[in-house]
């Protein structure tokens, strides 16, 4: 047993320490008001002693778990015996492209109305599975250097949502992160890689808040797996100021389909039917030429 904590201690210790060293050869962070963000490099992706709210989490999905009128409410097992809320739809066509795994953005919900609704259920109605998955959230008024801690929160949903549609004979899985929820994927392929996934499409990549700036590059070049980069043309300034960085990052990866794509006249929440259909017809194309 001392044995065993002794290997633990030691695999946590080289990773604390291949990530101080990694962090160390990039520019120290600006302070935020009293708060340093450099301590937050030091434990990138490790879980310390900050947790989600689970009780609001727990609240929103006793409001929204009725309202599901598009596809199954499926209860997914995690490791410390709580459940993750997600919602599966089947795709009905004679032979289904894959399945998409969903991230909705910060502090919202599997069944959120404007993105992820409309990507749920409009990608099933176009051939794919689609299990949209609750994320990790805090209260409403937490930020995203308040979130970063609690990204380790969000992996095991994500790999308990790619063991639900292989045990469904599912193999061609894709994976879309809006907002945080592309926060959150990214800190999953930066600590695991992206094996698990066919593709990755990240939405409104780059999103934090005023003066908060990323902890921890996107691991895009490093990505063996084809990724969309997509945004609106009125997305949030960060977003767009981010994206010609990603768009290096993309052109420094393997030759693939990776793309970046503007959606004109969009914002960060495709909240216009117009933007949303327009935003499921881009993903789908996107997807669906990536075996052509």
């Amino acid at each position: 047993m001392k044995f065993t904590r002794l290997i633990i201690f030691l695999g946590a210790f080289v990773s604390l320490s291949a990530s101080a060293l990694w962090f160390d050869n990039m520019p120290k962070l600006p302070m935020f008001g009293e708060f340093d963000p450099n301590q937050l490099r030091q434990y990138f992706n490790e879980f310390i002693d900050k947790q989600p709210d689970f009780k609001r989490e727990d609240r929103m999905i006793k409001e929204i778990e009725e309202a599901v009128m598009d596809g199954d409410v499926e209860y997914l097992p995690l490791k410390d015996g709580r459940k993750v809320f997600t919602i599966f739809m089947e795709s009905e066509a004679e032979k289904p492209k894959g399945a998409v795994i969903l991230l909705h953005s910060r502090g919202y919900h599997a069944n959120w109305a404007t993105v992820v609704k409309p990507l749920r259920v409009g990608l099933a109605n176009k051939g794919w599975h689609t299990l949209s998955v609750q994320m990790p959230v805090l209260d409403k008024e937490a930020k995203y250097y308040d979130y970063v801690p609690i990204f380790p929160y969000a992996h095991e949903r994500i790999d308990a949502a790619v063991d639900f549609l292989k045990e469904k004979g599912v193999n061609n899985i894709h994976l879309i992160g809006h907002g945080c929820g592309a926060h959150m994927s990214m800190s999953y392929i930066d600590k695991y890689g992206d094996s698990k996934f066919n593709s990755y499409v990240g939405i409104g990549m780059g999103a934090t808040d005023y003066k908060q700036k990323l902890i921890k590059p996107f691991p895009i070049e490093k990505m063996v797996a084809p990724v969309l980069d997509i945004f609106g043309e009125n997305d949030f300034p960060g977003v767009k100021r981010m994206s010609e960085e990603r768009k290096k990052q993309l052109s420094q990866k393997k030759p693939d389909k990776s793309i970046q794509l503007v959606v004109g006249k969009a914002d960060h929440y495709y909240k216009e039917e117009s933007m949303s259909t327009e935003l499921v017809d881009r993903v789908d194309s996107w997807l669906s030429n990536l075996y052509q």
